[in-house]
């Protein structure tokens, strides 16, 4: 037996259509992006500065104890698209011929948004699941002590005996999955359209499912363009990181069309 606000929050996800979409949008999405970026650069950077202090603080937070900083840095990677909430603002503004600067970011965040709010703390409950889990799993498992970089490196990635490395990817990847269906339009349609938190992860999924690969090659985008950012030891993050963000407005504004939108292409 269903429950009523299940039901109430599906019928409110299937008021947005979802338009198909090919792989060849990936290219579409991230040169909107950057354009967004460099048409209004200020709220970006800081975005891409205040990411990077996060991570270093957490490389000196956990400098001793890289068990937990692989896992903190993953479940950092899961918080950091709310934080991004500010630079999809700023994306609509741009589209929609307003005027954007940093304040149209920072007012993303008026006391008014709490369904964002919501959003963004199972965001970091999930996170902060993630690196126990991680850390557990990591400390248990793993034949000698992990504290550095250099222990990880050795006594998991490149171990010859067991599958530990490979367990370990396969669990976060179950672990990251269900987050990235979940908010992969989620977090930029609670800021665009009055809907509540679970009709915006439905429409998510509904995403998802509609374009299994181009959402597959997306996710490829975003592992493989931050993992590019943080090898430079975080420095390409500041770029990287608000570019992503805007693109990711743009996959939302491709892959989801409120009610009024669907009648007008009508």
């Amino acid at each position: 037996m269903s429950h009523p606000y299940s039901e109430r929050a599906l019928r409110e996800s299937l008021r947005f259509d979802v338009p198909h979409a090919n792989p060849a949008h990936l290219s579409t999405w991230l040169t909107r992006g950057w354009r967004d970026f460099m048409r209004c650069p200020l709220p970006g950077l800081l975005y891409g500065v205040l990411l990077a202090t996060f991570g270093w603080f957490l490389l000196w937070l956990a400098r001793d104890h890289f068990w937990f900083l692989a896992g903190a840095f993953s479940g950092f990677l899961l918080v950091a698209p709310i934080a991004a909430t500010g630079i999809y603002a700023v994306s609509r503004a741009l589209e929609r011929g307003r005027p954007a600067n940093l304040a149209t970011a920072l007012a993303a965040w008026q006391p008014g948004k709490r369904r964002l709010v919501v959003f963004g703390l199972l965001l970091a409950l999930a996170g902060t699941g993630w690196v126990l889990t991680s850390a557990a799993f990591i400390t248990a498992f793993a034949p000698e002590p992990v504290r550095t970089p250099a222990d990880f490196l050795r006594v998991v990635v490149l171990a010859k005996e067991g599958w530990l490395f490979e367990l370990w990817v396969l669990f976060g990847a179950l672990g990251v999955l269900p987050v990235y269906g979940s908010s992969v339009v989620a977090i930029p349609l609670l800021l665009d359209q009055r809907v509540g938190v679970l009709a915006a992860v439905l429409t998510s999924w509904r995403v998802i499912i509609a374009h299994p690969i181009s959402m597959a090659l997306w996710a490829g985008v975003l592992l493989g363009l931050t993992g590019l950012g943080m090898i430079t030891g975080l420095l390409g993050l500041i770029v990287i990181a608000p570019w992503l963000a805007h693109a990711s407005w743009h996959v939302y504004r491709d892959l989801v069309r409120a009610p009024a939108e669907t009648q007008e292409a009508a």
